[in-house]
């Protein structure tokens, strides 16, 4: 029996977890949190900060671990490519490749120098009256240490520059301009530097604007637009050289235009492969596992359906102590997935969550607005 180690305890890798039990494998999961999902879970549970790489590479060793995967966070697959890089294993991208894609001033020098359509940059020097801005950590995620900065307040410029840092491992920040417009994702999968299927996700954040918190397959986006930015893809892939596997992206649209502003070859967080299974019936997770276990993934076997779900993380826009959830209509619980417990007290997002669930509607009218109240936060309420 094949030893994988997961590099990931979250709820997010559960799915993957499960995945490769089921396939007979013998999984170990490290990570520096016991009171993760997977912590608790797994049979083979490794209490170990996995940023502390060297004691990931005595586990390696002493397991005898034939395949890793990373799980659903951008610190797990950079890991995972550093001992890739030194070890050697089936899926990983490339350290380098990984840098220039995740750090995000990397990915704006590298999109430019392709022609992909990514916001300006500026230096400190250089922001002019080029209002409003958005300030960012080159390398953090899910909305930490990022500011939109007005005219108004360019005084503070300095001091939300300190803010983005603070966030930062690598102490760096990046300044671009703030593009308005609506947040989706582009989720494919890569064969020999080709597109094989693909998704469009529509997401907003109603408790964090840089969080996304709400979320649906888009069924009806332009396939103008579409064949532009599975293009784009495409020219990313091959300047790079990825190899096969996920190619996640980020893109804000407005009108006929959009800008990449993030992409990540590791797994989307918040169950986000559970919103694509549920809807479309496509095994995401399988798809995402095979190259780390060297399998070929079943691609060829996919056949879509188009079912009326959404994914939503409960969360809070303040600090304060959970009590319960009152529903304000009736919904149609796909699945929901606790986080907190009541009486927890939980911080407000990003850095706290209460739960997740997936709700789905028969007709498209109810979907629509079940939606509507969920983007308007009306859809419930949290009791403390």
């Amino acid at each position: 029996m094949s030893r994988v180690l997961l590099i990931d305890t979250n709820l997010s890798s559960a799915p993957i977890y499960d995945y490769l039990i089921d396939k007979g494998y013998e999984v170990y999961v490290v990570g520096g949190n016991p009171n993760d999902y997977l912590a608790k879970k797994a049979k083979n549970y490794i209490n170990v900060d996995y940023s502390q790489i060297h004691l990931v590479r005595e586990l390696i060793s002493d397991l005898d671990i034939s395949f890793i995967v990373p799980g659903c966070n951008d610190l797990s697959y950079l890991i995972s490519a550093k001992l890739s890089d030194e070890i050697g294993f089936f899926g990983i991208e490339t350290l380098k490749n990984t840098q220039t894609i995740n750090n995000k001033e990397e990915f704006r020098a590298f999109a430019i120098e392709a022609g992909l359509p990514v916001p300006k940059t500026f230096t400190r020097e250089s922001v002019g009256n080029n209002w409003p801005l958005i300030v960012k950590p080159v390398d953090a995620f899910s909305g930490r240490g990022v500011t939109v900065v007005h005219a108004s307040e360019q005084a503070n410029l300095d001091d939300y520059i300190n803010h983005a840092k603070s966030f930062s491992k690598l102490e760096k920040y990046i300044i671009e301009e703030y593009v308005e417009g609506q947040l989706y994702s582009h989720s494919t999968f890569i064969v020999d530097g080709k597109i094989t299927v693909d998704f469009i996700v529509e997401e907003h954040g109603t408790a964090n604007p840089f969080v996304v918190d709400t979320s649906k397959v888009d069924y009806s986006f332009p396939q103008e637009m579409l064949t532009h930015i599975r293009h784009s893809i495409e020219v990313m892939v091959a300047k790079l050289g990825l190899i096969d596997g996920l190619v996640h992206t980020q893109f804000i649209r407005k009108g006929q235009k959009y800008w990449l502003i993030e992409v990540t070859r590791r797994c989307p967080g918040d169950l986000y492969s559970q919103l694509i299974e549920f809807s479309t019936s496509f095994n995401y997770v399988e798809s995402y596992v095979s190259p780390f276990i060297n399998k070929i993934s079943p691609l060829a076997n996919y056949q879509n359906k188009k079912s009326l779900v959404m994914r939503h993380t409960i969360s809070q826009s303040i600090d304060g102590f959970f009590g319960a959830i009152k529903f304000n209509r009736a919904v149609n619980i796909e699945k929901l997935f606790p986080i907190s417990l009541a009486g927890d007290y939980v911080k407000a997002s990003p850095f706290g969550r209460i739960g997740i669930i997936f709700l789905q509607e028969q007709s498209q009218e109810d979907f629509d607005d079940c939606y509507s109240h969920t983007l308007k936060r009306t859809l419930y309420q949290i009791h403390h």
